[in-house]
């Protein structure tokens, strides 16, 4: 399917909806979160979750904290078989709508640098490379690269 022609809906992320992100994160990353991980995203009140839906179905999501005018993305994923359809750039534009209604301008995340496919997206929104955290993966001891983006809000 060509990019851009789904039809993404978002909305606030939920306990219930833990079962199905579960399994896209223990797919996407080499040391996925856990469950209670996800809890305490959810329950605690700067962090965010939001997932992305096509005909019902949960194909990503993501965390992100807001602390003053300050985004903290947490974690991104997309399901492999919705991958360069847009879902990360859906959810990514939602975060910066919810984020800029609360105040946030600024953001930042850490990616790996072997990471070229979240790089290129990150930097289609405006992240810049600021800086890297050397060994910072404890799984492969991989680079994380600091980001930050300014929206200008």
């Amino acid at each position: 399917m060509a990019k851009g022609v789904l039809d993404i809906k978002t909305r606030d992320m939920a306990v219930d909806d833990l079962d199905e992100i579960l399994m896209i994160e223990r797919v996407s990353f080499p040391t996925p979160w856990s469950r209670g991980i996800f809890m305490g995203e959810l329950e605690y009140p700067l962090c965010r979750g939001l997932v992305a839906l096509v005909r019902g179905r949960i194909v990503g999501y993501i965390c992100f904290a807001i602390v003053y005018d300050e985004i903290h993305l947490r974690n991104l994923a997309v399901h492999e078989e919705w991958k360069r359809q847009g879902v990360a750039s859906e959810l990514l534009s939602q975060m910066i709508a919810v984020s800029a209604v609360e105040g946030a301008q600024y953001a930042t995340l850490e990616v790996r640098r072997s990471n070229t496919a979240a790089l290129g997206l990150y930097k289609r929104f405006g992240f810049v490379v600021e800086g890297v955290r050397p060994s910072y993966y404890s799984d492969t001891r991989e680079d994380a690269l600091i980001m930050w983006a300014d929206f200008g809000i």
